[in-house]
């Protein structure tokens, strides 16, 4: 028989096993969640402050070069002015333009520049807002090029030469950009097919206006991704130029192999057959009229030269 007495003292305790109980005594040895022990301390190179001022570098040069790519590209995407009620087909309107270029260059007196610059400018009257501004910024940038070229034969006792030469590249350039501007690329390509240029070269000219729209999309990417990755000060930006460009070659690589790859999988055999969907219109002969009128005048004013 087991006395009172003989109960240890153990037995006595009262129990204090509980989950409450273990969760608040914790695990011996380890930190309470939240609690920092005192005698940590962190790395002073930690807890100093760090400020980095980039040194101030214009970046002119990007802006400069982004914008001028920004433009040609507009002016390559910009969409062609329709042909209005009265104008020929493309075909007859490629001639036109081709023979008033001829006039006017092989044009020795001015009263014939005269008149061909007063017709460009009735033709103007008719061309888009866009167009138009397009139309005067190139040919007026030409004619003053043309001019202070043409400056020291002034001291040859050639006055008139300036004044002439000037007028004949205002005139040629608007006509060319009058044609271009009303003809959309792909009429254009047709007109030259009436006139049996090779498949081969309309091929390739078509390949290559496509292409320099994406070449120039693609450098206009990586020149504003220059600007944005651009820290501090760049004493060597001719590098970066050389980088896009080396880039631009081998992206338009790349192109021409996928494009030659793509065509061979479509059966191409090197030949490319245009068709000639683009026939005369009816208003060609009122416009071919004026033509053989042109050549009159120009004939009867270069012999009274």
């Amino acid at each position: 028989m087991r006395r009172h007495s003989d109960i240890s003292p153990k037995e006595n305790r009262p129990c204090n096993d509980s989950p409450d109980a273990t969760s608040s005594r914790g695990t011996p040895g380890v930190a309470a969640p939240g609690s920092r022990p005192s005698d940590t301390k962190l790395p002073a190179w930690l807890t100093r402050q760090e400020r980095y001022d980039p040194p101030h570098d214009a970046d002119g040069f990007i802006a400069r070069s982004v914008l001028s790519l920004a433009g040609v590209l507009a002016r390559l995407r910009m969409d062609d002015g329709k042909s209005g009620p009265l104008s020929p087909s493309p075909a007859a309107k490629l001639a036109i333009g081709f023979a008033c270029i001829l006039l006017t260059s092989l044009s020795s007196n001015f009263l014939f520049v005269l008149v061909m610059l007063a017709l460009v400018l009735v033709r103007a009257i008719f061309l888009p807002a866009s167009a138009l501004r397009r139309l005067a910024g190139v040919t007026a940038t030409s004619a003053a090029l043309s001019l202070l070229v043409m400056l020291p034969a002034i001291l040859l006792n050639q006055a008139h030469a300036p004044l002439l030469v000037g007028t004949k590249v205002l005139v040629t350039t608007a006509i060319a950009l009058e044609v271009a501007l009303t003809t959309p690329a792909h009429e254009l390509m047709g007109a030259l097919g009436f006139y049996r240029v090779p498949d081969v070269v309309i091929l390739t000219l078509g390949l290559t206006l496509k292409n320099i729209v994406v070449l120039g999309t693609v450098a206009l990417e990586m020149l504003e991704a220059l600007r944005l990755r651009s820290v501090g000060k760049n004493s060597d930006k001719r590098s970066s130029i050389g980088g896009i460009g080396g880039m631009l070659f081998l992206k338009s690589r790349s192109a021409a192999e996928t494009t030659a790859q793509a065509m061979q999988c479509r059966g191409f055999e090197g030949d490319y057959h245009t068709q000639a969907r683009h026939a005369l219109h009816q208003i060609d002969a009122l416009w071919a009229s004026g033509l053989v009128l042109l050549v009159l005048l120009f004939v009867y004013l270069q012999s009274l030269v």
